[in-house]
């Protein structure tokens, strides 16, 4: 069998982080996938919030023994991007926190994120997975406090961006992004080892109260059974008031493609591209753009997925999940 994929998880959860969070926890359990860390961003909520939903994450799941940084700040600050606490509650898992287990680890003794990556990446060179599922603060805070270290990650998997499809925060930016749209540029410059998902294949990936029954049958009375239950509903009741799924009654969650990317590729196809980050434009900052003209591309930084077998990475996505909640 194969050695596991060492992965550090960089997010920010959120309602499609929590989902992907949880088929991370499955997949570890199956031993294909090793949690080396958890690093929390500012973003869909407040960094101190995102710090909380992680470890709460952690212990539903059995893997309270992993460490968790806090998030730097960054983001909203310097731009007109708000937090996405209308949509995903004001704890960022649908208002569902005082439902999960107490936590161990505290917010304001946590190490920072970037001192995080920077150790985990100098002594583990070509070893370990970014999988960033959050707007990139942290990763840029690593890059500036120590050049050359995202170098060291044997790639960077990121969920963000648009190219050929509309924004979400904006008509041209993904949130993500657009949210800290410096740390995305520097990130972006900083390694060749990219893989993009955005809103290209994600907006194809509705997750259904259906599909959260399916994984709830499993073991009724599980506490991850019953989290996923609720918050299903919840995601799905926001993303009908901000017409995200074309009335489809169901959620879409974005972030779960990064883990599709490691362990079930045969979902996605990609184009590799010279991925660059507008951070200048009026009407255009936070944008994601590549040349599509036919002509020669030696820079080239990223894969970029632009084609999805929704129907199969869901199911893939239900099935592990089931193997979480039948413990």
């Amino acid at each position: 069998m194969a050695q596991p994929i060492k992965i550090i998880l960089d997010t920010d959860p959120g309602g499609d982080d929590s989902f992907a969070f949880l088929w991370l926890q499955s997949l570890a359990k199956q031993g294909l996938a090793e949690i080396v860390a958890i690093t929390t961003a500012d973003g869909n909520v407040q960094a101190k919030y995102t710090f909380t939903a992680a470890c709460k994450l952690l212990q539903l799941g059995g893997f309270s023994q992993i460490e968790v940084a806090r998030g730097m700040m960054g983001g909203s600050a310097q731009s007109e991007i708000e937090d996405a606490a209308a949509i995903h509650g004001g704890d960022g898992m649908g208002n569902l926190s005082h439902t999960l287990p107490a936590v161990h680890q505290d917010y304001q003794t946590a190490r920072f994120a970037d001192e995080l990556l920077i150790d985990q990446l100098t002594a583990n060179p070509g070893e370990i997975t970014l999988v960033a599922i959050g707007p990139l603060t942290n990763l840029a805070a690593a890059e500036r406090k120590s050049p050359g270290v995202l170098q060291l990650a044997k790639q960077i998997v990121i969920m963000g961006g648009a190219f050929l499809h509309p924004g979400n925060v904006t008509p041209e930016a993904e949130f993500n992004i657009a949210y800290d749209p410096e740390a995305a540029e520097q990130v972006f410059a900083a390694s060749a080892h990219l893989v993009v998902m955005p809103l290209d294949v994600t907006r194809q990936l509705i997750f259904t109260p259906a599909m959260a029954a399916q994984i709830s049958a499993a073991q009724p009375s599980s506490p991850i059974a019953q989290f996923i239950i609720d918050l299903c509903q919840f995601m799905v009741g926001t993303a009908l008031a901000f017409r995200e799924t074309a009335g489809v009654p169901g959620f879409l969650v974005h972030d779960a493609v990064t883990l599709a990317y490691l362990f079930y590729p045969e979902t996605l196809l990609f184009r590799r591209a010279q991925v660059v980050i507008e951070t200048q434009g009026t009407w255009t900052r936070g944008k994601t753009g590549f040349d599509r003209r036919h002509q020669a591309k030696a820079t080239a930084n990223a894969w970029v997925a632009l084609e999805v077998d929704a129907v199969n990475l869901l199911a893939a996505m239900v099935e592990d999940l089931k193997i979480l909640v039948a413990g």
